[in-house]
């Protein structure tokens, strides 16, 4: 048994892809004039998105309507598509958010959310795979609630086999709006972190290096995967079909049983999902 992430959006009217596309190609930098890593973009009404590299690079085949950029650290952008474009250059602006503000009293350590309950060990498993029409860029974590502050300590995860070559993670914490049902991001920066290729699992105690201080309310722990080996990729995708390997460009994940999201900023998309990967959150609960 293999429950798919990429299956939950799967159905996309035809009418969409009737679309003609145009390519547009560009680099993402900061006010300072850096590159912005692992940028999502997409038009959220085409179900169109990709994901740009470490050095804010992009390239993406679009309908000529909006493009829009998102990152944890900056401001949304959008650029107006009307034509093929090779030396589109997008700046985004700093996300300004509160600092984080030390609180007294008493504190006690304490799990804000564990994974829940694995089941089917040995045959079942969440995969998540790099092929498709927007492969990367999609977040899956675990839903937590706090009714007092909460000092982020610690955020685990096992990661039960992965096979996607230069692989480069993140982690991201969003408060969860109940009446909209949007999440709004609380961290300054992603937390990024590297997973190897291996078939054994890989378990991740990831200590944030920013003071991550949650108020009381409910909270999403994403994961995401925002990088990838661009040539094995290219190798990958250049195979017929019916030489790829099904465990080719997938990491897996152990099934957990509580319900989380699954969210694309990109697309503009937001979905329950029935099971979770088994995000974990350690650290000091003010009493």
């Amino acid at each position: 048994m293999r429950i798919n992430l990429f299956l939950v959006l799967a159905f996309i009217p035809t009418l969409l892809w009737a679309q003609d596309r145009v390519s547009i190609k560009g680099r993402i930098i900061n006010e300072q004039g850096e590159s912005v890593e692992y940028v999502q973009i997409g038009v959220p009404k085409f179900q169109i998105g990709t994901i740009s590299t470490a050095d804010g690079r992009f390239e993406i085949e679009v309908p000529r309507d909006t493009l829009d950029f998102f990152h944890v650290s900056y401001q949304p952008a959008s650029f107006p598509v009307t034509g093929p474009a090779d030396n589109v250059v997008i700046v985004l602006h700093s996300q300004e958010l509160p600092p984080a503000v030390s609180i007294g009293g008493n504190t006690k350590e304490k799990y804000l959310v564990r994974p829940g309950t694995s089941v089917l060990k040995k045959i079942g498993a969440v995969s998540t795979d790099l092929v498709g029409e927007h492969p990367v860029g999609r977040e899956v974590g675990s839903v937590a609630q706090t009714r007092r502050p909460f000092l982020v300590k610690n955020i685990q995860l096992t990661v039960r086999s992965n096979h996607i070559p230069g692989c480069v993670a993140s982690i991201n914490i969003y408060s969860i709006d109940e009446k909209k049902e949007s999440f709004v991001n609380v961290l300054h920066k992603p937390i990024y972190f590297d997973v190897a290729v291996s078939d054994r699992p890989q378990d991740f105690d990831i200590r944030p290096e920013e003071t991550i201080l949650l108020d009381p309310g409910r909270y999403f722990i994403a994961f995401q995967i925002v990088g990838r080996d661009e040539d094995s990729m290219q190798a990958y995708l250049a195979k017929p079909e019916e030489e790829r390997k099904p465990w080719e460009m997938t990491m897996d994940f152990n099934i957990y049983l509580k319900s989380s999201y699954i969210r694309e900023a990109a697309l503009g998309r937001m979905e329950h999902f029935p099971v979770n990967i088994g995000v974990a959150v350690k650290g000091l609960e003010y009493q």
